[in-house]
């Protein structure tokens, strides 16, 4: 009886010494953290006492700080690239209003010419267009990056897609003295994809090499063992690696005077509707060349 008193009594001061052990290391891990919480130090929960049930409970403290942190700092880039985009689109939409307003006050103050008139029209004209397209632009970005936006993907033959509309931009490569060499297979591929969302990928990178192209371009498209590859390489030698990182980006231009005609939406709009649809745009400087590269999954039967 006196055997089982004394291992009793000692099992209970065992267990009341680690019980003001483990009190102890939660008063230290508490003060820890809120040190931490109140910016005192950036060090991280640490446990002194081997246990396994202690140390679970700061890993996934120091788990939770760090997701904390990364949404903190997604934050403030989100709000840094929102007040970046405010700025660029109102100087956007504020130079065609200010030359259009300008134009007006010709045509109504001065006393013109018929052919001075129309050539006053046709500025406000373009400028009107400009500011349209600016618009349009802005609204079908916001549209294509809302939740809500759903595109219908299925089997979709690309090498017909793409001859289709690099037969619309004959014209337009020719007027720029630009005639690229192009590379489609002699087989189908086909891709899962939403057939105008590609249409629109592809029109989009073409309307930016058009713009921006100062030398030979290569145009190649190809079968991959899961995906189709499209790639666009023209010249490019004003370009940065800067410049490269930044080209998705919501109203980047290269011209930093942004006085081209486009919004800087088109490539956003492209790297949008590709993660849409499950492919991915890329863009690389090999040298002075740029590489634009879609990638679409292939298509196959279930």
């Amino acid at each position: 009886m006196f055997i089982v008193m004394l291992i009793s009594v000692t099992a209970a001061a065992l267990l009341l010494a680690h019980l003001l052990v483990l009190r102890r290391e939660l008063v230290r891990m508490t003060r820890q953290l809120r040190r931490y919480n109140e910016r005192a130090t950036g060090k991280k929960l640490e446990v002194t006492l081997f246990d396994k049930h202690l140390e679970a409970l700061a890993g996934q403290i120091n788990l939770q700080s760090d997701l904390i942190v990364e949404a903190e700092a997604n934050r403030r880039q989100t709000e840094n690239e929102l007040r970046q985009a405010i700025a660029n689109i109102s100087h956007d939409i504020r130079t065609p209003l200010t030359s259009i307003f300008g134009y007006i006050q010709l045509l109504e103050v001065e006393p013109i010419t018929p052919d001075e008139k129309r050539e006053y029209l046709s500025v406000v004209k373009n400028r009107t267009k400009r500011l349209q397209a600016l618009l349009n632009d802005f609204f079908e970005l916001s549209l294509i990056e809302s939740a809500d936006y759903q595109l219908k993907t299925e089997q979709i033959v690309m090498t017909v897609l793409l001859s289709d509309t690099l037969v619309g931009f004959y014209d337009s490569f020719n007027e720029r003295g630009l005639m690229p060499d192009i590379w489609l297979p002699k087989e189908p591929v086909a891709v899962y994809a939403d057939e105008s969302a590609v249409r629109r990928v592809v029109e989009n990178l073409l309307i930016n090499t058009l713009k921006h192209a100062t030398g030979p371009v290569f145009i190649c498209f190809e079968q991959r063992e899961t995906t189709a590859e499209l790639r666009i390489v023209n010249e490019a030698k004003d370009l940065s690696d800067m410049d490269v990182r930044l080209l998705f980006d919501r109203f980047y231009t290269v011209d930093r005077t942004r006085s081209g005609q486009g919004s800087g939406l088109g490539l956003s709009i492209a790297k949008s509707l590709m993660n849409k649809m499950n492919g991915t745009l890329t863009a690389e400087l090999h040298g002075d060349n740029l590489n634009m590269v879609c990638r679409w999954p292939l298509w196959s039967p279930v």
